[in-house]
């Protein structure tokens, strides 16, 4: 308890409780729009600030905490234009009211805050994708063709961007507000408590002792971890850091460990029921329920699950893995007596499915972590505890909330000037008018963007400018937004820049680029997946029961051909011919929609193969071995 005055005297502990304590009140007590958003924005922008001060080293200590005192006075000023001017601008008219002066002077105060911002939160590549769209404003009526802008008055840009709910102040901050503040909260607090080190813990009980066990660790644990936090790079630093150093200690080269720890924890941003903030953000553009979004992921993400699962048991049996060491299992604590932590995520999906909002679930779970956590005192949570879970959980908020905050730049410049619509009529004629041409460019798009951007970033803009061109062939809108998601995802381990990958190498101590390769080889079964509900919406949960079984029963059948090919194995090593063609017959049925004459070609040639080769395995095996298999 001894840092306990210390951190009691840390402004960012104040301000983050008070975060806290307005985030509850507007649960409580719904305010205007124009309220909750811009006072949440503000919270986030002092936070940011004050956990990434400016760290120029070419400029003096007094000259960096000076930059960053006149920034937290423009946050200061900022919110008191707000609260100030609130009932005016809940009030006023759009396009007909008068753009005061007060709102002139406001404005660019306001965007400096947000692109600094972004800079200190996500680096410059987001930052360079907002200023290009804004330099649109002005140099669009330059340009040819269907680029051609005329560009927004000063006047026009000011109300646009932070006077209504469609710029700064529109729908990405609107699900921080809603949905990513009180889900953060949780996922902080149910750490804290000892969830996450209960996952891994029941992982290694749970696959330890199997073939292939610590990697089957791994996929498990970050499985777990991803239902909670939603981030790639979070769920590597929380379970790599355990389950890296188990799968070397297997024989696992630092590359193949790496890449395991970082495509399962990619995995963890499609896995109901939290998914990642990417998630909450769809069910606002599509104006559904976000139970509804984490309902239409299930069966895809059990298919990731499924595949990479199956690769760990298939890769370790054709290379002969060592198992996790006994000594390793025997350190494990209890788990019967940390059961008691599984309430949290119990109430968290029960909530969601007796139909509470998203917001009351979450909440409803943060309460649950307290009372899960004095059930037993072995689990008692200390005062330092709780003042550090709110320290970090609001931390984590600010660090979303602005750059999110400002990709409505983006959203708001591509609406007003018709830009989404004119560049999805142009991508379609890039890729000829076919439909597999747009949703190739459109893969090489997401993955291109998520180089270096957050996923929520890269799908948001992915979403602003692929759905258009989508929805042009007849694609519906859940099945477009959940294919441009899936492909912003996987752009954490798709080289050469792959955010998972790096980090997951830097905790394996293995080579960046091969850790990167090797994920992305890893990924290869759920690369081709979001085809599966492009062609069939059953497989996000849509249509008869009847159909829906139908069409996940064939979509695992596949993943298992396909993951036999990748793995190599299957009762018996496999020869490149004979995983050549297993290969070919699982994309087939991947690909092909449910039950046309190559979904059912692929399946039935695919599941003949590995019969054959369970066979074969079983003739040629001696008697010690006849019992061996995957």
């Amino acid at each position: 308890m001894t840092q306990s005055p210390h951190r009691f005297m840390d402004p960012r502990l104040w301000l983050g409780a008070g975060f806290l304590f307005f985030q509850v009140w507007i649960l409580l007590h719904p305010q205007q729009p124009l309220l909750e958003r811009p006072v949440h924005l503000v919270f986030a922008l002092g936070l940011l600030i004050l956990w990434r001060p400016l760290r120029r080293k070419d400029k003096p200590a007094l000259w960096r905490a000076g930059v960053d005192a006149l920034l937290l006075a423009g946050v200061v000023a900022v919110a008191v234009y707000y609260l100030h001017q609130g009932e005016r601008l809940s009030a006023r008219m759009e396009n007909v009211s008068d753009v005061e002066l007060i709102d002139r002077i406001r404005f660019p105060v306001i965007l400096v805050l947000l692109l600094e911002g972004v800079r200190r939160a996500v680096g410059w590549i987001l930052l360079g994708v907002i200023l290009g769209f804004l330099a649109y404003v002005y140099v669009g009526k330059y340009l040819p063709a269907w680029l051609y802008f005329r560009g927004f008055g000063y006047g026009e840009l000011v109300e646009i961007m932070t006077m209504t709910t469609t710029g700064v102040l529109g729908i990405t901050t609107a699900t921080s507000v809603q949905f990513v503040f009180y889900f953060i909260i949780f996922g902080s607090m149910y750490s804290a408590v000892g969830g996450g080190q209960l996952f891994i813990d029941v992982a290694l009980r749970v696959a330890g002792r199997a073939t292939g066990g610590a990697p089957k660790a791994a996929i498990i644990s970050s499985s777990l971890m991803g239902t909670i936090s939603g981030s790639a790079v979070a769920n590597v630093t929380a379970t790599g850091v355990f389950t890296i150093p188990l799968m070397r200690r297997c024989g696992i080269t630092a590359e193949r460990a790496g890449a395991f720890e970082a495509i399962a924890s990619t995995g963890g941003q499609l896995m109901p029921p939290i998914m990642g903030v990417a998630a909450f953000v769809m069910a606002e553009l599509l104006n559904l329920p976000y139970a509804r979004i984490a309902l239409a992921g299930l069966i895809p993400a059990l298919a990731f699950y499924l595949s990479l699962f199956l690769i760990a048991d298939l890769s370790s049996r054709r290379d002969g893995t060592e198992r996790l060491p006994e000594k390793d299992l025997a350190e494990i604590p209890p788990i019967l007596p940390r059961l008691h932590l599984l309430l949290p995520p119990l109430v968290l999906v029960g909530a969601l499915m007796w139909g509470y909002s998203a917001q009351y679930a979450a909440v409803f779970a943060t309460a649950a972590c307290f009372i899960a956590a004095f059930l037993r005192r072995s689990t008692f949570m200390s005062f330092d505890g709780i003042l550090e879970a709110i320290r970090d959980a609001t931390k984590q908020v600010a660090e979303i909330a602005v750059p999110i905050a400002a990709i409505g730049i983006i959203i708001a410049v591509s609406v007003q000037s018709n830009l989404a619509l004119k560049f999805a009529n142009s991508m379609i004629g890039a890729s000829g008018g076919t439909a597999v041409g747009s949703l190739i460019l459109v893969i090489l798009g997401c993955i291109i963007m998520g180089m270096g951007l957050p996923t929520v970033a890269a799908y948001i803009i992915g979403a602003v400018l692929y759905v258009p061109a989508l929805k042009a062939f007849d694609i519906s809108a859940l099945s477009a937004h959940f294919f441009i998601f899936y492909y912003c995802v996987l752009s954490m381990v798709t080289p050469p820049v792959a955010l998972a990958a790096y980090a997951a190498a830097g905790l394996s101590g293995g080579s960046v680029m091969r850790t990167s390769m090797a994920a992305f080889a890893l990924s290869a079964v759920a690369f081709f997946v979001p085809f599966s509900f492009i062609f069939d919406e059953a497989v996000l949960f849509t249509g008869s029961y009847a159909k829906i079984a139908l069409v996940s029963a064939g979509l695992f059948a596949a993943t298992t051909i396909w993951a036999a090919s990748l793995g190599g194995y299957w009762f018996r090593r496999l020869n490149s011919a004979e995983r050549l063609a297993t290969g070919l017959a699982g994309l087939a049925a991947v690909l092909a929609p449910t039950g046309t004459i190559v979904w059912g070609a692929g399946l039935v040639a695919g599941t003949m193969m590995l019969v054959w080769f369970w066979l074969s395995a079983r003739m040629n095996a001696p008697p010690a071995q006849t019992g061996a298999g995957a």
